[in-house]
């Protein structure tokens, strides 16, 4: 996706007209790829499990701060959001500064956020704290995250991008666990706190993104030798003084007045040297960082901003529509099944076994079944990809139908398994712009499910408190999810009109 100049590992030449061959890295598909499949594996669950098992937290905020439902959700939404809103703009750090140093400032500043959010003495407190600051560290830890594992993979990308976001469904399971055991035991707030350190893991697995080191190459040419005229030696200087040593007393003296010129003419020369090194690096590294920062803003924006936009594309328009609808009907039951089960007198049995983790074990099923059935010869990725979204919009439509703990275990599994469709996404957005706008199509593809996310859950907590019900809510949501849907099969049938009217028009087949 994003390129920098130290994760692929090329440098800046001094010699525009130099030019290096480019070898295959031995990491390549093989040996610390894998490494950085299993980095990507814990930034999901320490990112997207974490914000998936954000409903366990926002029960005990409404039992902290007596807000309303629609202003509370904002906490965990302003987070989601944030985290993939920003991902077009972190492609500018990134290629910048590189995924390395990206990951381990987002790690950083994720778990302050975690961690200030402990101390919050209101929602709106943690609006700052958790939403802005903890998902603009998220924002810069994931997307590294998926961009590595892209770069360090060409024959196995798709399985080794399907293994590491599988990381989001186990991390669903394993923080619901961790975070009721935390409230439960500490409270919500040292919870957090706790979480906060937990994160901090995530520098550890930025730590890990090692860039693809450069080709040996010693024509590099910042690696010439400076040559500097060299200053007498003291030996030399000694010996003269000691062939001198029959001569009168003046001419000694005079001779040793010599040697400490020459001695401090020699240390000039040793200092002087060093000096202007000093200063060649530091002129050559600030020169490196300008063209850095430069070439990487020039790329960014020309990607996203270019003549070449992708928005006159009607189908990825189209695309976008869907986007901005899909994402919430997906994460709306993440943050409101918690309260709803307690509104159904269901909290025993949800504890024993809480329907988000159901959601999330099954999330990791699809991803696996739904890309094996993508890569089948017979079937059209399009098709499992529209079957999938159908079958999740039809669980969002019956979910409030169902008021035992049956009845909703089945519904979230249904839910999890169909939203194992994320793992096409990738394909399907190559499909419609091309491999080479894939990496800034697929940016605003991330950024329209924000959009989704961040808007989502506190439209459901509003109709909550408008109606006194959850069951509105998931109607309309899944009404303009189907409305979305349905953009994406009407925009085919536009397009193929359009051609055989401009064939009949020019008398041409279509």
């Amino acid at each position: 996706m994003y390129t920098s100049h130290e994760d692929i590992g090329y440098e800046f030449e001094d010699d525009p007209k130099a030019k290096k061959t480019l070898k295959p890295h031995p990491d390549i598909d093989g040996g610390w790829a894998w490494v950085m499949v299993l980095s990507s594996f814990f930034v999901h669950i320490l990112i997207m499990g974490s914000q998936m098992a954000l409903g366990v937290l926002n029960v005990e905020w409404l039992e902290e701060f007596h807000q309303s439902r629609g202003l509370t959700a904002w906490v965990s939404s302003l987070s989601m959001g944030i985290t993939l809103i920003v991902g077009p703009f972190i492609g500018l750090f990134i290629n910048t500064c590189g995924c390395r140093w990206t990951t381990i400032v987002g790690g950083l500043l994720n778990a302050l956020g975690w961690v200030l959010s402990a101390y919050a003495a209101s929602v709106h407190c943690l609006f700052i704290t958790f939403g802005v600051a903890a998902g603009l560290g998220s924002g810069m830890a994931y997307l590294p995250a998926v961009v590595m594992v892209g770069r360090y993979f060409q024959k196995r990308r798709a399985l080794a991008q399907g293994l590491s976001t599988t990381g989001t469904g186990f991390g669903t399971f394993l923080m619901t666990v961790l975070l009721k055991y935390l409230c439960a035991e500490y409270g919500w707030r040292n919870a957090m706190f706790i979480q906060g350190a937990v994160s901090l893991n995530l520098c550890v697995c930025g730590a890990l993104m090692r860039p693809l080191p450069p080709g040996k190459d010693g024509g590099h040419a910042g690696g010439k030798n400076l040559q500097v005229i060299p200053a007498p030696s003291i030996e030399s200087v000694k010996s003269s003084g000691q062939l001198g040593g029959t001569e009168e007393k003046d001419g000694v003296l005079r001779n040793e007045g010599n040697l400490c010129d020459l001695q401090a003419q020699e240390c000039q020369g040793r200092v002087q040297p060093r000096k202007n090194l000093c200063a060649l690096r530091v002129l050559k590294t600030l020169s490196q960082i300008t063209l850095r920062v430069r070439k990487g803003f020039r790329e960014w924006y020309s990607g996203y901003f270019g003549t070449a936009s992708l928005f006159t594309n009607r189908m990825f328009v189209a695309f976008i529509f869907w986007a901005l609808f899909a994402y919430s009907s997906f994460v709306i039951p993440f943050i409101h099944l918690p309260e709803i089960v307690n509104l159904y007198n269901l909290a025993e049995q949800n504890d024993v076994f809480p329907l988000t983790s159901i959601i999330a074990i099954l999330h990791i099923l699809g991803k696996v079944s739904l890309g094996f059935m993508a890569d089948l010869p017979c079937i059209s990725v399009w098709n499992v990809f529209l079957m999938a979204n159908f079958t999740l919009v039809l669980s969002i439509f019956i979910l409030p139908l169902m008021h035992t703990y049956t009845g909703l275990a089945i519904i979230c599994a249904l839910i999890g398994f169909s939203s194992g469709y994320f793992s096409l996404m990738p394909v399907v957005t190559e499909d419609l712009v091309g491999i080479e706008h894939l990496a800034n199509a697929y940016g605003i593809i991330i950024c329209a499910n924000g959009v989704s996310a961040l808007l989502g859950p506190p439209f459901a907590g509003w109709i909550y408190d408008i109606t006194q019900k959850y069951d509105f809510s998931f109607y309309i949501c899944g009404l303009l999810y189907m409305v979305g849907i349905l953009s994406l099969l009407i925009q085919p049938c536009v397009q193929i009109i359009e051609q055989a009217r401009r064939a009949h028009t020019d008398g041409s087949p279509v």
